[in-house]
């Protein structure tokens, strides 16, 4: 099932790509391009180049972009193609998570959990390594093979992945640029709405956290190094889960405006639909994992 949705989120992604706005030169002015701006020159360069290197092709290139999300998604909802299809969204996304989100804009120092970071990019490839089909072998031939859990990160490696990621938020909400009086009010009002309900929500939302920015940042940066924990370490965790779930719900709308798929100008679905998909694969593993028969122990005179 982990397969099966993480190939749908890929096919509205590629979907997405196919709207006009993509097929113009704004595509470099307006997605690729603020990408370079606060970066370390290292990471602004070849963001600057490739953008430029686009610009005069940016119609080939886009429909190009479409085709492969669009693929990708296709190939994981067949089980033969599950593994291919794993492979090119790896090495899509690494490019995607550099050139189109600049590294999650982690090196600015104004990366903000709030509106997507560390960039949905990263979050396909988590979610991937955790669906990468492993069979366990039975001794009973007569048999089929089970599928094992966690994929190619394991049970270890998937919720230490959970909790870097929500870690690594606690941190970024402590950043300069997420911390200030006005910062939740700032971001919240510059997300993309595309509807006027949203944008009734969002004004909202941006009036009541005004000048509460430090209160909740330091608040936020708690909530989520105790979720990363409790996961980790495997202490009421599905809590933990669910409260990253809702957490991540109100990024999606308040921080995220859905991803800015009412602007028809988004080029996926941002990141929160893939935190709670990573969620959702965590609490179903747990929940079907397989008890190891009791070992007998000897008998003592």
């Amino acid at each position: 099932m982990g397969q099966v949705v993480l190939g749908l989120l890929w096919l509205i992604d590629g979907l997405l790509q196919f709207q006009p706005y993509m097929f113009g030169k704004t595509f470099i002015t307006g997605v690729l391009l603020p990408n370079a701006v606060g970066q370390p020159g290292i990471i602004a360069s070849p963001i600057t180049w490739i953008a430029n290197l686009i610009e005069p092709h940016v119609a080939i290139f886009n429909a190009f972009a479409a085709t492969i999300q669009v693929a990708i998604g296709a190939g994981l909802l067949y089980r033969r193609t599950v593994k291919p299809a794993l492979l090119a969204s790896f090495a899509w996304a690494l490019g995607i998570w550099f050139t189109g989100e600049g590294l999650g804009m982690i090196f600015t120092g104004s990366a903000n959990p709030l509106t997507g970071a560390p960039g949905a990019a990263l979050l396909y490839i988590v979610a991937g390594l955790i669906v990468w089909p492993r069979t366990r072998r039975t001794h009973n031939t007569t048999k089929r093979p089970q599928i094992k859990p966690y994929g190619l990160l394991g049970q270890p490696g998937t919720r230490l992945a959970w909790a870097a990621l929500w870690l690594g938020s606690a941190a970024l909400w402590l950043l300069p640029d997420n911390s200030s009086a006005g910062a939740t009010h700032d971001a919240i009002a510059a997300v993309p709405s595309g509807a006027g309900w949203l944008t009734s929500i969002l004004d909202s939302a941006a009036n009541a956290t005004a000048g509460h920015g430090t209160i909740i940042a330091i608040i936020m940066a708690g909530v989520s190094a105790l979720i990363g924990v409790m996961v980790l370490r495997d202490w009421r965790a599905t809590p933990a889960l669910i409260a990253g779930v809702a957490i991540s719900l109100i990024y999606w709308a308040l921080g995220q405006g859905f991803g800015g798929i009412l602007t028809e100008q988004a080029t996926d679905v941002n990141a929160a639909p893939l935190v709670i998909l990573i969620a959702a694969l965590i609490y179903a593993h747990s929940r079907h994992q397989p008890t190891q028969p009791a070992t007998a122990q000897p008998a003592t005179s």
